[in-house]
């Protein structure tokens, strides 16, 4: 419901947005988009997908019309040699992963935009290498976005946005930001699951493995930043962040 609601969330994206340099491209990477081998939308109109059930209607009239950028898919694939990175012509377009953000973001959806897929069955240090070989398009002028949750349990949502979280979900969101602040990106990598609350925090990786790309774009020398911080539905984490500067 944040892709047509106003609240803190989305007026704090709406606000960040104005303070970012227009970018080339997005790149996105979504939690919905789960696939054997890892895909790039090379569509030059790729399609504005309603991948749920059972919300109000105006969420499913909701269209995201940004175009695509077939050329520079097609130099992602030359990019990342490791793992191979296919092109997708027809499968997808932009789910709600991309486009719940995007339209906060950027509402006249006039920058063009390649999503994603994860390669589901590989563990995390395949995704945050990925990540790592996707850093040069941000010399380029492309933005890289993860759009996922850091802490994600629908299993054991509270059907009220504004209960109060669970405290195994405060404190692996917590860990989270600590380790984000040390920078200690392999710990974030490997230990997510043994952390406290992580096994609650992340009962599947879909939601967990787009931040780690954005983990492997990232400098290791330049600052990482908090957008926004809190937790919805008891168990939802809406942490967003930024590396480098805007």
């Amino acid at each position: 419901m944040n892709a047509i609601e106003e609240n803190d969330y989305t007026r704090t994206l709406q606000k960040f947005a104005a303070a970012l340099p227009r970018p080339k491209a997005i790149l996105c990477v979504s939690a919905h988009w789960m696939t054997e081998g890892t895909w790039v939308t090379h569509q030059a109109k790729p399609k504005t997908i309603h991948d749920f059930y059972g919300f109000p209607e105006p969420l499913f009239q909701v269209q995201y019309p940004a175009s695509g950028d077939p050329k520079l898919a097609e130099e992602i694939t030359k990019i990342v040699r490791n793992p191979k990175v296919n092109l997708d012509d027809e499968m997808w377009g932009y789910d709600h992963g991309t486009w719940s953000v995007l339209r906060h973001l950027y509402p006249k959806a006039d920058v063009p935009v390649l999503q994603m897929s994860l390669h589901i069955e590989q563990p995390a240090a395949y995704h945050f290498m990925t990540g790592l070989a996707l850093r040069p398009l941000r010399e380029q002028g492309v933005l890289i976005v993860g759009s996922g949750n850091i802490v994600h349990n629908l299993r054991r949502i509270v059907w009220d946005t504004n209960a109060k979280p669970f405290e195994w979900a405060e404190k692996f969101d917590s860990w989270v930001k600590t380790k984000l602040e040390a920078r200690a990106f392999d710990s974030l990598v490997h230990d997510a699951m043994t952390a406290e609350g992580g096994a609650l925090s992340i009962p599947t990786p879909d939601h967990w493995y787009p931040f780690l790309y954005t983990l492997g774009a990232a400098h290791e020398s330049e600052p990482v930043s908090t957008i926004y911080e809190g937790l919805q539905n008891g168990s939802i984490s809406m942490r967003s962040v930024m590396f480098g500067e805007p």
